[in-house]
């Protein structure tokens, strides 16, 4: 077991040039400071790295199947985390989140039909349905009370008869949103009624930076919305390890099941052996690691918070979970903000990709030093 006094480094800048890293090759030549896409520019846990160096020197890589270890040791994790009793058979495994959210799309319902979620929102929910014919139906997310959340009226109003599945993003990507069990009641009730399997995006469930919070997956509100939903969780955001492709679905409607299953045939590959190995030793010792981490995203959070609430015409919003900052540029005057700050050598993700024009993502999973300069960046680019 790693030892509770062991300092992890989350301050060396690691040179990420010329590693064919998308996040950083979207820049290649130029000075501009990525902080957009979703992933962190710290190692992965030395546990990781070390059963990824043992599994490298066994030195062969042919097909794999999911280690029976990794199955235990998730459903094992659900219990202990949430009190969640999840079957084996439940667990579906997907070399991506991504690929579940089209899986998704193209299990639930036929061409014409629609999908509904909440915006701004994640990209692929606004991009999946329309791979499979099917019509994105999106509701705005309110700004109350200094936070983003569900306007349940005009939420209900949208369904229409066509309407048969409805996308969750909880926690929240990119308001930072943690959903508190009211409102996922209130939720669960709209598509009770209207008899909507709901597809919960909960891979950032295990970074929650609020110490009064804590992740409520939507399938341990009851047996019955247990059985109309489609849950994707991943290890991929929480311990960095995205670009290794590992993720699973948590379905226990046999039905639903056996549909996404259909869905994927001659399609999805199967988890690479490197994806499952990472993920494995991610769940099975790194506890410390997680703390030291989450402890350097609330820092960096409340940077983040504190520079851009000073500048001039940006506000933001308090990042409950995730390592992301939706900031709302409306009223710089920026004819558009996402290109503007990449001018002053900041590369962040326009709100337009997210269904909210106006507004940026900013990706503060990175070390201090590299967040220090972004925001210094932007701070003087609008003074000028």
């Amino acid at each position: 077991m790693t030892d509770s006094r062991t300092l992890f480094d989350f301050s060396t800048v690691i040179d990420r040039r010329n590693t064919a890293s998308l996040k950083w090759d979207k820049y290649k030549g130029r000075d501009i400071l990525p902080l957009w896409v979703a992933d962190m520019d710290f190692k992965s846990p030395p546990a990781v790295l070390k059963a990824l160096k043992d599994r490298v020197e066994h030195g062969i890589f042919g097909y794999a199947v999911t280690p029976q270890a990794l199955i235990d040791i998730t459903v094992s994790m659900l219990f202990e985390q949430y009190g969640w009793q999840v079957h084996p058979d439940w667990l579906i495994w997907l070399p991506g989140l991504v690929t579940g959210l089209n899986v998704t799309c193209r299990a639930v319902g036929n061409p014409g039909d629609d999908v509904m979620t909440a915006i701004p929102v994640y990209p692929p929910f606004l991009s999946a349905p329309i791979h499979f014919q099917r019509n994105v139906v999106t509701v705005p997310l309110e700004y109350c009370d200094e936070k983003w959340g569900f306007d349940f009226e005009k939420l209900e109003k949208a369904i229409t008869p066509k309407t048969r599945l409805f996308m969750l993003c909880n926690p929240h990507n990119p308001v930072g949103r943690v959903f508190t069990r009211d409102e996922l009641i209130q939720i669960a009730a709209i598509c009770e009624k209207h008899d909507l399997i709901v597809c919960s995006d909960e891979i950032h469930c295990g970074m929650i930076l609020d110490a009064d919070k804590c992740h409520i997956p939507f399938a341990v509100l009851g047996k019955e919305l247990q059985d109309r939903a489609i849950t994707l969780m991943a290890p991929s955001k929480t311990y960095n390890i995205a670009g290794l492709g590992c993720s699973f679905a948590v379905i226990s409607n046999a039905d639903i099941r056996r549909r996404f299953v259909q869905a994927m045939a001659g399609i999805v590959p199967r988890v690479n052996v490197l994806a499952n190995t990472a993920a494995l030793a991610a769940y099975q010792d790194t506890s410390q690691w997680l703390k030291q981490l989450l402890n350097c995203l609330r820092d960096n959070r409340d940077r983040v918070f504190s520079a851009v609430s000073q500048m001039k015409g940006l506000s933001i919003c308090h990042a409950e979970a995730t390592y992301l900052s939706w900031i709302d540029a409306r009223d710089s005057g920026l004819e558009n903000p996402a290109v503007f700050f990449e001018n002053a050598g900041v590369g962040l993700s326009d709100g337009a990709e997210f269904g909210s024009p106006g507004f940026l993502r900013l990706n503060f999973g990175c070390p201090g030093a590299t967040l220090d300069k972004a925001l210094r960046r932007m701070k003087s680019a609008l003074m000028r």
